[in-house]
């Protein structure tokens, strides 16, 4: 498989690393191991990149320390990618869990992508939840059907992404301060320029173990929160979903143009 791919874990986290490392050498695929940023016992006031106002305006509560780790971790590997030289690449968080069939699906995924250079940035292949999205490529896998999608809607999580180089580059260029955690980050850019795509259903999922680089800590409190935290967090939603309706509806009419213009004429 010539790409590079790139697995975040953190220091001490051994166990996620043996876990993570039996299933790729059981999959044949050669990784390199990118130390996550620990931010847990920093405070978010030590992040000279992270903006406290810009975060509480878009999303109504400030981040923890881990969840800015994380955004810098993710940050780290679209650099090694660009650095790297290749066109595109392969991230993992140390909590995947490659689901059956994942290499022969993962082929056949990056057949496509090869094939439709320039029209595609990042590629979510462990989504959750699918929502607002257009199949592009219908195919099967270990028995079961799978869609690879324009994902309108782009998912949350980056439990495994293809990054293509134009997508690395364009996230390392904007980068500037942190205002939101890297999956609500990825969701808000990619909704936007509707340049994501995903896999449904997922590749790839997550063995269910509670993060280590976002602090460990479960459900997050109230604390710090914008009083209209509720309302922020609609609006938030309200509009990328809104964005994604627009982008979904005008792909349905460009392939109707197309089919139009390609029908026979009598």
């Amino acid at each position: 498989m010539q790409l590079p791919v790139y697995l975040i874990n953190l220091d001490g986290s051994d166990g996620r690393l043996r876990s993570a490392k039996g299933q790729l050498d059981d999959a044949g695929i050669p990784f390199e191991r990118v130390a996550a940023f620990d931010g847990r016992a920093l405070r978010v006031d030590e992040f000279p990149g992270y903006d406290p106002a810009g975060t509480m305006a878009y999303m109504g509560r400030p981040l923890r320390g881990g969840e800015i780790g994380c955004y810098l971790s993710h940050l780290d590997c679209a650099r090694r990618l660009l650095d790297s030289g290749a066109d595109h690449g392969l991230v993992f968080e140390d909590d995947m869990q490659l689901k059956p069939g994942f290499v022969e699906g993962l082929r056949v995924v990056l057949d496509w992508l090869d094939r439709h250079r320039g029209e595609w940035d990042l590629v979510n292949l462990g989504s959750p939840q699918h929502k607002i999205y257009t199949p592009v490529l219908g195919f099967e896998v270990a028995g079961r059907h799978r869609e690879l999608t324009r994902a309108h809607y782009f998912p949350m999580t980056a439990t495994g992404l293809i990054w293509s180089r134009a997508g690395a580059e364009t996230f390392v260029r904007s980068h500037d301060r942190i205002t939101r955690g890297v999956d609500n980050h990825f969701r808000h850019w990619l909704t936007r320029n509707d340049r994501g795509l995903a896999v449904w259903p997922p590749l790839v999922t997550t063995t269910g173990a509670e993060s280590d680089i976002e602090d460990g800590k479960g459900k997050r409190s109230a604390e710090g929160r914008h009083p209209l935290y509720g309302l922020i967090k609609q609006r938030r939603q309200i509009v990328n979903k809104l964005i994604a309706w627009r982008h979904k509806q005008a792909l349905a009419r460009r392939r109707k143009a197309a089919g139009d213009a390609a029908a026979p004429r009598s």
